[in-house]
Protein backbone atom coordinates (compact mmCIF):
# COMPACT_ATOMS: atom_id res chain seq x y z
CA UNK A 1 0.00 0.00 0.00
CA UNK A 2 1.26 3.37 -0.70
CA UNK A 3 0.02 6.51 -0.10
CA UNK A 4 1.06 10.30 -0.71
CA UNK A 5 0.58 12.35 2.31
CA UNK A 6 -0.23 15.40 0.24
CA UNK A 7 -0.92 16.14 -3.49
CA UNK A 8 -2.78 19.39 -4.11
CA UNK A 9 -5.58 18.57 -7.46
CA UNK A 10 -7.27 21.36 -9.01
CA UNK A 11 -9.25 22.69 -11.97
CA UNK A 12 -7.99 25.11 -14.83
CA UNK A 13 -8.50 28.28 -13.67
CA UNK A 14 -12.41 30.07 -15.46
CA UNK A 15 -15.08 31.93 -14.29
CA UNK A 16 -16.81 29.05 -12.97
CA UNK A 17 -13.92 28.37 -10.10
CA UNK A 18 -11.53 31.15 -10.32
CA UNK A 19 -8.07 30.93 -8.42
CA UNK A 20 -7.28 33.35 -6.01
CA UNK A 21 -3.63 33.66 -7.13
CA UNK A 22 -1.37 31.99 -9.81
CA UNK A 23 1.81 30.48 -8.82
CA UNK A 24 3.85 28.36 -11.09
CA UNK A 25 1.70 25.64 -11.11
CA UNK A 26 0.58 23.31 -14.14
CA UNK A 27 -2.17 25.16 -15.75
CA UNK A 28 -4.30 22.01 -14.86
CA UNK A 29 -4.03 18.82 -12.29
CA UNK A 30 -7.35 17.96 -11.94
CA UNK A 31 -8.52 14.53 -10.10
CA UNK A 32 -8.99 12.29 -13.12
CA UNK A 33 -5.17 13.48 -14.21
CA UNK A 34 -4.07 12.85 -10.55
CA UNK A 35 -5.34 9.26 -10.23
CA UNK A 36 -4.00 8.24 -14.16
CA UNK A 37 -0.59 9.30 -12.58
CA UNK A 38 -1.45 7.21 -9.57
CA UNK A 39 -2.28 4.49 -11.94
CA UNK A 40 0.83 4.62 -13.73
CA UNK A 41 3.46 4.91 -10.72
CA UNK A 42 1.32 2.19 -8.80
CA UNK A 43 0.10 4.43 -6.12
CA UNK A 44 -2.87 3.48 -3.94
CA UNK A 45 -3.89 7.05 -2.72
CA UNK A 46 -3.23 9.96 -0.99
CA UNK A 47 -4.33 12.79 1.03
CA UNK A 48 -6.10 15.51 -0.60
CA UNK A 49 -5.16 18.82 0.50
CA UNK A 50 -7.21 21.37 -0.66
CA UNK A 51 -4.91 24.15 -2.30
CA UNK A 52 -4.84 27.26 -0.34
CA UNK A 53 -2.29 28.82 -3.09
CA UNK A 54 -5.43 28.50 -5.49
CA UNK A 55 -8.83 28.33 -3.64
CA UNK A 56 -8.23 29.64 -0.15
CA UNK A 57 -10.34 27.99 2.43
CA UNK A 58 -12.63 26.38 -0.01
CA UNK A 59 -12.71 22.90 -0.51
CA UNK A 60 -15.39 22.39 -2.97
CA UNK A 61 -13.06 21.18 -5.74
CA UNK A 62 -11.58 18.70 -3.22
CA UNK A 63 -15.12 16.86 -2.34
CA UNK A 64 -15.94 16.99 -5.94
CA UNK A 65 -12.71 15.10 -6.82
CA UNK A 66 -13.00 12.58 -3.21
CA UNK A 67 -16.98 12.01 -4.28
CA UNK A 68 -16.01 10.63 -7.77
CA UNK A 69 -13.44 8.58 -6.40
CA UNK A 70 -14.08 7.74 -2.96
CA UNK A 71 -11.24 5.01 -2.61
CA UNK A 72 -8.49 7.44 -3.80
CA UNK A 73 -8.31 10.36 -2.04
CA UNK A 74 -9.20 11.22 1.41
CA UNK A 75 -9.29 15.33 2.17
CA UNK A 76 -8.14 17.88 4.36
CA UNK A 77 -9.18 21.41 4.56
CA UNK A 78 -7.47 24.71 5.29
CA UNK A 79 -9.63 26.60 7.87
CA UNK A 80 -9.43 30.56 8.93
CA UNK A 81 -8.54 30.77 12.09
CA UNK A 82 -10.23 34.53 11.63
CA UNK A 83 -13.69 33.65 10.42
CA UNK A 84 -16.20 33.97 13.43
CA UNK A 85 -17.50 30.69 12.46
CA UNK A 86 -14.59 28.54 12.22
CA UNK A 87 -15.71 26.30 14.89
CA UNK A 88 -19.04 25.46 12.59
CA UNK A 89 -17.07 25.14 9.82
CA UNK A 90 -14.92 22.29 11.60
CA UNK A 91 -17.68 20.76 12.85
CA UNK A 92 -19.33 20.69 9.62
CA UNK A 93 -16.51 19.55 7.84
CA UNK A 94 -16.45 16.26 10.44
CA UNK A 95 -19.33 15.40 8.71
CA UNK A 96 -18.18 15.69 5.32
CA UNK A 97 -17.66 11.95 3.87
CA UNK A 98 -13.62 11.56 3.16
CA UNK A 99 -12.68 14.47 6.02
CA UNK A 100 -9.53 13.22 7.88
CA UNK A 101 -8.50 16.65 9.13
CA UNK A 102 -7.91 20.08 9.17
CA UNK A 103 -4.56 22.59 8.30
CA UNK A 104 -3.65 25.67 9.70
CA UNK A 105 -0.72 27.64 8.24
CA UNK A 106 1.98 29.51 10.58
CA UNK A 107 4.22 30.58 8.45
CA UNK A 108 5.69 34.32 8.96
CA UNK A 109 3.36 35.94 6.49
CA UNK A 110 0.64 35.45 8.38
CA UNK A 111 2.24 36.98 11.99
CA UNK A 112 0.67 35.03 14.36
CA UNK A 113 1.89 34.28 17.71
CA UNK A 114 1.75 30.60 19.11
CA UNK A 115 -0.94 32.72 21.77
CA UNK A 116 -3.65 33.88 19.07
CA UNK A 117 -6.77 33.45 19.93
CA UNK A 118 -7.96 31.98 16.97
CA UNK A 119 -6.11 29.12 16.73
CA UNK A 120 -5.95 28.53 20.61
CA UNK A 121 -10.28 28.14 19.40
CA UNK A 122 -8.90 26.19 15.84
CA UNK A 123 -7.06 23.50 17.92
CA UNK A 124 -9.20 23.15 20.63
CA UNK A 125 -11.61 22.32 18.16
CA UNK A 126 -9.99 19.94 16.91
CA UNK A 127 -8.86 17.71 19.31
CA UNK A 128 -12.83 17.96 20.36
CA UNK A 129 -13.51 16.48 16.82
CA UNK A 130 -10.51 14.18 17.06
CA UNK A 131 -9.17 15.70 13.73
CA UNK A 132 -5.38 15.91 13.37
CA UNK A 133 -3.96 19.27 12.23
CA UNK A 134 -1.48 19.89 9.55
CA UNK A 135 0.65 22.59 10.25
CA UNK A 136 2.67 24.65 7.70
CA UNK A 137 5.12 26.26 9.75
CA UNK A 138 8.94 26.31 7.77
CA UNK A 139 10.88 28.89 7.57
CA UNK A 140 9.33 29.66 11.39
CA UNK A 141 9.48 26.82 13.56
CA UNK A 142 10.42 28.26 16.71
CA UNK A 143 6.57 29.41 16.51
CA UNK A 144 5.71 26.43 15.36
CA UNK A 145 7.19 24.37 18.00
CA UNK A 146 5.49 26.94 20.70
CA UNK A 147 2.28 26.24 19.28
CA UNK A 148 2.51 21.97 19.35
CA UNK A 149 3.73 22.70 22.77
CA UNK A 150 1.19 25.03 23.82
CA UNK A 151 -1.51 22.18 22.99
CA UNK A 152 -0.40 18.97 23.96
CA UNK A 153 -3.74 17.44 23.48
CA UNK A 154 -3.45 18.32 19.64
CA UNK A 155 -2.04 15.80 17.06
CA UNK A 156 0.19 17.56 14.76
CA UNK A 157 1.15 16.60 11.22
CA UNK A 158 4.10 19.26 10.33
CA UNK A 159 4.05 19.59 6.80
CA UNK A 160 7.28 19.16 4.41
CA UNK A 161 10.09 18.15 7.07
CA UNK A 162 8.78 22.00 8.69
CA UNK A 163 11.98 23.01 6.09
CA UNK A 164 11.76 25.53 3.54
CA UNK A 165 11.37 24.45 0.08
CA UNK A 166 12.03 26.16 -2.94
CA UNK A 167 9.44 26.70 -5.74
CA UNK A 168 11.76 26.79 -8.43
CA UNK A 169 15.18 25.07 -8.92
CA UNK A 170 17.10 28.76 -8.67
CA UNK A 171 15.35 29.09 -5.36
CA UNK A 172 17.25 27.07 -4.12
CA UNK A 173 19.03 27.87 -0.73
CA UNK A 174 22.95 27.47 -0.40
CA UNK A 175 21.82 25.10 2.67
CA UNK A 176 18.92 23.68 2.36
CA UNK A 177 18.85 21.49 5.26
CA UNK A 178 20.01 24.34 7.38
CA UNK A 179 16.80 23.88 9.58
CA UNK A 180 17.31 20.29 10.11
CA UNK A 181 18.56 20.62 14.03
CA UNK A 182 15.37 22.01 14.68
CA UNK A 183 13.15 19.97 13.08
CA UNK A 184 14.91 17.15 15.03
CA UNK A 185 14.60 18.59 18.21
CA UNK A 186 11.13 18.80 17.52
CA UNK A 187 10.62 14.97 17.56
CA UNK A 188 10.83 15.03 21.17
CA UNK A 189 7.37 16.47 21.05
CA UNK A 190 5.57 13.14 20.84
CA UNK A 191 2.09 14.45 19.73
CA UNK A 192 3.55 15.37 16.40
CA UNK A 193 4.51 13.55 13.18
CA UNK A 194 6.06 14.67 9.95
CA UNK A 195 5.22 14.61 6.19
CA UNK A 196 8.55 13.76 4.39
CA UNK A 197 6.96 15.54 1.80
CA UNK A 198 8.54 17.52 -1.24
CA UNK A 199 12.22 16.43 0.00
CA UNK A 200 13.44 16.06 -3.15
CA UNK A 201 13.27 19.81 -3.94
CA UNK A 202 15.95 19.90 -1.43
CA UNK A 203 18.32 18.28 -3.24
CA UNK A 204 21.46 19.70 -4.72
CA UNK A 205 21.84 17.41 -7.24
CA UNK A 206 20.58 15.68 -10.32
CA UNK A 207 17.65 13.13 -10.24
CA UNK A 208 17.92 10.48 -8.62
CA UNK A 209 18.54 13.45 -6.07
CA UNK A 210 21.52 10.91 -4.05
CA UNK A 211 22.22 13.57 -1.20
CA UNK A 212 18.87 13.40 0.73
CA UNK A 213 19.86 10.38 1.93
CA UNK A 214 22.04 11.66 4.87
CA UNK A 215 20.06 14.42 6.23
CA UNK A 216 16.62 11.83 5.74
CA UNK A 217 18.82 9.00 8.09
CA UNK A 218 18.95 11.81 10.59
CA UNK A 219 15.37 12.88 10.48
CA UNK A 220 14.48 8.95 10.87
CA UNK A 221 16.40 8.06 13.30
CA UNK A 222 15.10 11.23 15.28
CA UNK A 223 11.52 10.63 14.64
CA UNK A 224 10.75 7.08 13.71
CA UNK A 225 9.31 5.63 10.58
CA UNK A 226 6.31 5.21 12.02
CA UNK A 227 5.59 8.95 12.40
CA UNK A 228 7.29 9.76 9.43
CA UNK A 229 5.12 10.21 6.38
CA UNK A 230 6.03 9.98 2.77
CA UNK A 231 4.91 12.32 0.19
CA UNK A 232 5.15 14.73 -3.15
CA UNK A 233 3.70 17.60 -2.42
CA UNK A 234 3.05 17.69 -6.34
CA UNK A 235 1.44 20.35 -7.24
CA UNK A 236 3.94 22.99 -5.62
CA UNK A 237 6.91 21.00 -6.51
CA UNK A 238 6.46 20.93 -9.83
CA UNK A 239 8.92 23.50 -11.54
CA UNK A 240 11.47 21.41 -9.43
CA UNK A 241 10.54 17.36 -10.05
CA UNK A 242 8.12 16.05 -11.69
CA UNK A 243 5.43 13.26 -9.86
CA UNK A 244 7.78 10.41 -10.75
CA UNK A 245 10.79 11.84 -9.99
CA UNK A 246 9.39 12.11 -6.42
CA UNK A 247 7.86 8.59 -6.11
CA UNK A 248 11.04 6.73 -7.62
CA UNK A 249 13.85 7.20 -5.25
CA UNK A 250 12.07 6.98 -2.33
CA UNK A 251 10.77 3.26 -3.94
CA UNK A 252 14.18 2.26 -5.51
CA UNK A 253 16.85 3.40 -2.61
CA UNK A 254 19.11 1.07 -0.90
CA UNK A 255 18.91 2.95 1.83
CA UNK A 256 15.38 2.10 3.17
CA UNK A 257 14.86 -1.82 4.36
CA UNK A 258 11.76 -3.33 2.79
CA UNK A 259 9.39 -2.54 6.25
CA UNK A 260 10.90 0.96 6.37
CA UNK A 261 10.06 2.17 3.20
CA UNK A 262 6.50 0.08 3.85
CA UNK A 263 5.68 2.39 6.86
CA UNK A 264 7.24 5.69 5.33
CA UNK A 265 5.33 5.17 1.99
CA UNK A 266 1.92 4.16 3.43
CA UNK A 267 1.63 2.99 7.04
CA UNK A 268 2.42 5.72 9.01
CA UNK A 269 -0.16 7.94 6.94
CA UNK A 270 -2.77 5.14 7.13
CA UNK A 271 -2.20 5.14 11.22
CA UNK A 272 -1.99 8.62 11.55
CA UNK A 273 -5.42 9.58 9.43
CA UNK A 274 -6.92 6.78 10.06
CA UNK A 275 -7.76 5.84 6.25
CA UNK A 276 -6.31 3.76 3.82
CA UNK A 277 -6.90 4.16 0.01
CA UNK A 278 -9.16 1.01 -1.80
CA UNK A 279 -9.07 0.40 -5.36
CA UNK A 280 -12.20 0.41 -7.79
Amino acid sequence: MIIDSQIHAYEANTPKRPWRSVPNWPPSASGEEQVAAFDKLGIDGAIFISAFSIYGYDASYAVEVQRKYPGRFALVKPVDPDDPRVLETIAEWKKQPGAVGIRVITTKEPGRNPSDKGLDRVLREAVRHDFPVNILCWGNLERGTALIDRHPDTRFIIDHLGIQQPRTPDARAPQPWADLPKVLDLARRKNAVIKVSGACTLSQKPYPFPDIWDPLARLFDAWGFERCLWGTDWTRAFAVVNYEQAVEPFRKTDRLSDPERAMLMGGACAKTYGWSPKRA
